[in-house]
């Protein structure tokens, strides 16, 4: 007999989580999570997961308490008998530190997967890394989604003719992500040569394409502080481009990114729900779009010894 389906959520996107039951025609299970006035977090399963398939959502964006409320929700779950208890990050927090790419500093995304192995997780679920090389960090099944689906959809909502549409990618790391959209949309592609000379900060030294009266999709995994999604536009209205619409995955959207996104001259910005995305970060030109139905499909199958592969297959 197949165990029993138990989803819970952490704090940190209840919406989201919300939506992945609902497609599922499920409900979350109930979890109690409290911070004491001191900061430390308290954790407690309000119902029986012995024997339980376990699916925990929590994105792990800033703060840093996300993390270490994952970590025991993973542990709480363990040390009450679930058969198996699936970690499921739609935002996969310190991704972007992946490699030594200077003397003395952590590979932190080997780090994050770590502590969640080693609190007892049988397998991650995560949604457009910002290097897919992470998974190889990984000793326990590592389920990596795409956006695509749904973002490809919201795209074609906006009518763009392909003819005079291209796909510009804001820096050499999104050029794959970017050529892959431009390839199933039948546009354009075009590449911004970036420098990057602190954290958060960088510049555009060169821009390769015909961008004169087109119009520019600018496509990555993630939007942070906005600086390289607003140079990238800037530089395409300087070659001449009609419009400009931002596409991203994750709306981490911290610091200066509201303020920046609200002045510049793009038309349209596109994120996901992968993290929540606060009322007062929602401006008029940005649309957010719902990545339950892929996570939830995820999850089924993964729940019914399914592929997940075959999700993509399209």
């Amino acid at each position: 007999m197949q165990n029993k389906l138990k989803i819970f959520s952490g704090r940190s996107n209840p919406a989201l989580a919300q939506k992945i039951v609902q497609s599922l025609g499920h409900e979350l299970g109930e979890i109690s999570i409290r911070t004491f006035s001191d900061g430390e977090l308290w954790i407690k399963f309000e119902e029986n997961i012995r024997g339980h398939d376990v699916f925990l959502i929590q994105s792990t964006n800033g703060p840093s308490e996300n993390i270490v409320e994952l970590a025991l929700m993973v542990d709480a779950a363990v040390r009450a008998s679930a058969d198996r208890v699936t970690v499921v990050i739609p935002y996969f927090g310190y991704g972007r530190q992946d490699r030594k790419d200077q003397p003395r500093v952590p590979i932190s995304s080997r780090v994050m997967i770590d502590i969640f192995t080693v609190m007892g997780s049988d397998r991650i679920i995560t949604m457009d890394l910002h290097s897919t090389q992470i998974q190889g960090f990984a000793k326990i099944p590592f389920d990596h989604l795409y956006s695509r689906m749904v973002l490809l959809d919201a795209i074609k909502d906006e009518g763009l003719d392909p003819e005079n549409s291209v796909v510009l990618a804001p820096d050499v790391g999104s050029a794959k992500m970017s050529q892959a959209y431009a390839k199933r949309l039948s546009m354009h592609f075009a590449l911004i040569d970036k420098r990057r000379y602190v954290p958060n900060k960088a510049e555009v030294n060169h821009l390769i394409g015909d961008l004169k009266d087109m119009d520019v999709l600018i496509i990555d995994d993630m939007i942070d502080t906005a600086g390289t999604t607003v140079n990238a536009a800037q530089a395409a209205l300087e070659q001449g481009a009609k419009s400009v619409i931002a596409v991203a995955t994750h709306g981490v959207l911290s610091g200066p990114a509201i303020q920046r996104l609200n002045e510049s001259n793009i038309r349209k910005i596109i994120v996901t729900d992968t993290i929540d995305i606060p009322k007062e970060k929602q401006i008029d030109k940005m649309e957010i779009v719902s990545v339950g139905n892929i996570f939830g499909e995820a999850v089924n199958r993964i729940h019914n010894s399914e592929s997940v592969s075959a999700l993509f297959e399209f």
